[in-house]
């Protein structure tokens, strides 16, 4: 016959057992991104494992709360066989979708360098344009592994959690019941304290993993249910207060940008985004013998080329507001879904439309993906040029939309009828993953080391048939040209899985017959391109812009990144690159000595630190309080 406690003991059991399969899933992690966490020592690894338990049991409470009560119900229904079945499926349910989350980012972590957070849920709505059920096929395919280390793990929690439900029913009584009364007391009481990861007055959270181990390893501490669930009530912002004085705040970071007292220039600007295109890609700034970019690396002989640029983000839907509109995400949800994202902003092609610029925005993936479409509206374009208006399915690549290549001939030939001046910006498409290559290119492209190189040198050959057509065209002297990329791609590269590398981008500004030459390494970042175009035009009307321009000797030149992962910023400024988070410097390091960032030296550079604590804060504060007050333009 069964105890009075026994049903409890089982319970932490099969809590134990959950434990059990998040450190396996923690173990595969850090297989299947070893190249990431490499420098970590057998010590450490065990370390992590342990701390990662603490996390774990919060989740693990949190995600199990219903069948936590239900199991321990003090009722004697709970000893009927549907109800025993029901709890069984429920457990299953939840921790089945829970191992699947960790089970996804063995893969998608080596794209985002970060868990996975509460913004996935956005690739389930509208908005995301259905890119859901046109891609998971393709990751079916690609990533079969992946789904069947889940359908094993999930069967052995089934098969376990059988193994050990083998308890005998209780004979109910008064007395029963009342024990079984205060067994539910004390473990609800259990639960919270290992929901809250303790007796501390705060939950913890993301941040408290860097207690356990230095920041870039947060992701291997934590585990993706962790990161999701927790973030799930950061989709607003609670703006941080570090000035009261508002004059003190705005003489370390200022917005506000004045208009030119030059003769503004009225000629075209043309700004190219390219998907996934590192640094690490580009021969002609990367310090290797890279041959994936010929013809970029040969525009760039004759281009003003910032070779210490950055991106603001690790995703397209981060990287487009900042190129196009100087608006970062420095929060967990990408801005374009936060509940700012139809905030009024100053994007290129809004001020550029006040001095009488015609507006395009092309992007020959299916219209609705990314929001991109809805984001040309709140930015104030013209028109927006998708798949839906190339209308010619002949030429489309099966995965994301229009070839690059027929999609960037069209590009230009559209922008043929536009009149002048115009401001205009091409996504490219071809270089995202699945990194396909036209049949009839089949042989054209060399493998690379990687799978994205062979589409990325194809992304750079249509992109030198595009110039070989706009420089035929009567427009293209006339034209301002701006190269990006929009985010950085995977990489098998130790500097540019760090967070200096991995959000190092080409930058260059080309325009014929202009003095726009040379490679510069002023340090600069995707949100400059708005002021650093403006200033160049001589824009005679006041913007508000979180970047600086690169053309401007007076600036303070950084950048700045938000990690969703740890909840943590990072400032690259001069020789130093720091990290923040809870309202003070953690890491320090001087990079170019250090490329791998391997020695914190942050208690040897006090006035530094102070310096840069004070510009991280000022930014944050101002970026908080614009968004939630609407003041971005």
């Amino acid at each position: 016959m069964q105890t009075g406690a026994a049903n409890f003991y089982t319970l932490l059991k099969k809590i134990g057992l959950l434990l059990f399969l998040y450190t396996i899933c923690r173990l595969l992690f850090y297989w299947f991104n070893y190249f990431y966490f490499s420098d970590i020592s057998f010590g450490q690894i065990l370390l992590i494992l342990l701390s990662g338990l603490r996390f774990d049991l919060s989740v693990i409470i949190l995600s199990n709360s219903i069948f936590i009560l239900l199991y321990l119900l003090p009722l004697a229904f709970r000893e009927h066989l549907f109800y025993r079945k029901l709890l069984l499926f429920l457990f299953i349910l939840v921790n089945s979708t829970a191992i699947l989350a960790n089970c996804i980012d063995l893969i998608y972590f080596q794209f985002t360098m970060k868990r996975t957070t509460a913004d996935v849920f956005n690739f389930f709505n509208g908005e995301m344009g259905n890119d859901l059920g046109r891609l998971l096929p393709l990751f079916l395919k690609d990533y079969w592994y992946m789904f069947l280390i889940w359908i094993v793990l999930s069967f052995l929690a089934f098969y376990l959690y059988r193994k050990l439900d083998k308890n005998a029913p209780l004979t109910w009584s008064r007395n029963v019941y009342l024990k079984q009364l205060g067994v539910y007391v004390l473990a609800i009481g259990l639960c919270i304290m290992g929901y809250r990861g303790g007796l501390q007055l705060i939950p913890i959270n993301s941040v408290d993993a860097g207690k356990h181990t230095a920041a870039k390893n947060i992701p291997l501490v934590i585990s993706t249910p962790f990161s999701i669930l927790k973030t799930l009530d950061l989709q607003t912002i609670e703006a941080k207060v570090f000035f009261k004085d508002e004059a003190e705040l705005l003489s370390i970071y200022n917005p506000y940008h004045k208009g030119d007292t030059g003769e503004f220039k009225k000629i075209n600007v043309f700004v190219i985004s390219l998907e996934s295109f590192s640094k690490e890609y580009v021969g002609a700034i990367n310090g290797r013998n890279s041959d994936c970019t010929p013809f970029l690396d040969s525009l760039i002989g004759h281009s003003l080329t910032f070779v210490n640029a950055f991106s603001n983000g690790k995703t397209s839907i981060q990287g487009i507001p900042a190129i196009l509109s100087s608006t970062p995400t420095w929060m967990n949800e990408p801005y374009l879904t936060s509940p700012y994202g139809s905030n009024q902003i100053a994007s290129i092609a809004g001020l550029l439309k006040k001095q009488g610029y015609s507006t395009s925005f092309f992007h020959g993936g299916t219209n609705g993906t990314m929001n991109f479409d809805g984001y040309s509206n709140v930015a104030e374009f013209d028109s927006y040029y998708g798949r839906t208006e190339y209308n010619n399915e002949n030429d489309y690549d099966g995965n994301w939309g229009i070839w690059d290549e027929e999609f960037m001939q069209y590009t230009a030939n559209t922008i043929n009828q536009k009149k002048e001046p115009f401001f205009a910006t091409l996504f490219t498409l071809s270089s995202h993953h699945p990194y396909p290559i036209p049949q009839k290119h089949k042989n054209r492209f060399k493998e690379g080391k990687l799978p994205i190189e062979k589409s990325i040198s194809y992304s750079d050959y249509a992109l030198r048939r595009f110039f070989e057509t706009a420089q035929k065209m009567p427009w293209f002297k006339n034209t301002l040209f701006v190269l990006v990329a929009d985010h950085t791609g995977v990489t098998s590269d130790q500097f540019y899985q760090n967070k200096i590398g991995n959000n190092a981008i080409p930058l260059l500004f080309y325009m014929n017959g202009s003095n726009l030459k040379g490679l510069d390494s002023t340090i600069t970042q995707q949100i400059d391109i708005q002021p650093s175009i403006m200033d160049y035009i001589n824009y005679p009307s006041n913007y508000f812009s979180f970047g600086n321009s690169v053309f401007d000797s007076t600036a303070d030149h950084y950048s700045f990144a938000y990690n969703g992962g740890d909840a943590s910023y990072f400032i690259i400024e001069g020789n130093y690159a720091m990290s923040f988070a809870n309202g003070k410097g953690k890491e320090l390091y001087n990079y170019p000595k250090d490329s791998l960032l391997t020695q914190n030296i942050l208690d040897k550079h006090t006035e530094l630190v102070k310096k840069l604590e004070q510009r991280t804060k000022a930014i944050v504060q101002t970026y908080q309080q614009s968004l939630i007050n609407n003041k971005m333009h």
